[in-house]
């Protein structure tokens, strides 16, 4: 692994379907930089013109692989997103960094455990009759038993994880 102040930083989360996704893209960069590190954005890939939805698809999931085997580690926004759980495309990016050793760092405003926070009844059911899982831990046991830590947000995220880095390569 590279030392901290070189490292490279997949950004992964759901801020490139954000109105404002290059701009927020710019400010977790920025984020980065500050930190010593390299904030490796999804919109930083050149995806080509004329290609058919799919084809674009693929693409760019090719491209997001790419970057995430091309960085030291992973910096990933799991705040709920289009319902109470994380992006799914996110999710899969924490996965495919875990498999590759990559550290992940996580980061989302802080509700307590699962339990505490997704509805359920008495017996600890969700809607649909589904047992809501009850570890004490954040969000879903194999995100939380595989991240190097989670941050309340970004802004400290950015830092815990130069911070982690710096631990892990002995500077």
């Amino acid at each position: 692994m590279s030392v901290a102040g070189h490292a490279k930083v997949y950004l992964a989360g759901f801020d490139v379907f954000r109105v404002d996704a290059i701009e927020r893209g710019e400010y977790l960069k920025r984020l980065c930089r500050e930190q010593g590190l390299e904030g490796l954005y999804p919109f930083d890939n050149e995806v080509a013109d004329g290609l058919a939805p799919a084809e674009m698809a693929a693409q760019i999931c090719r491209l997001n692989l790419a970057m995430i085997r091309g960085a030291d580690a992973v910096l990933a926004n799991l705040n709920p997103f289009r319902g109470f759980e994380p992006d799914s495309g996110t999710v899969f990016e924490v996965g495919v960094a875990v498999a590759l050793g990559k550290p992940v760092w996580a980061y989302f405003e802080p509700q307590g455990s699962m339990r505490q926070w997704l509805p359920g009844d008495t017996e600890g059911r969700d809607a649909d009759g589904y047992f809501i899982e009850d570890f004490g831990l954040p969000r879903n046991l194999m995100l939380a038993c595989s991240w190097a830590g989670c941050s309340a947000s970004v802004e400290e995220g950015v830092a815990a994880l130069r911070r982690y880095l710096s631990g892990a390569s002995g500077a």
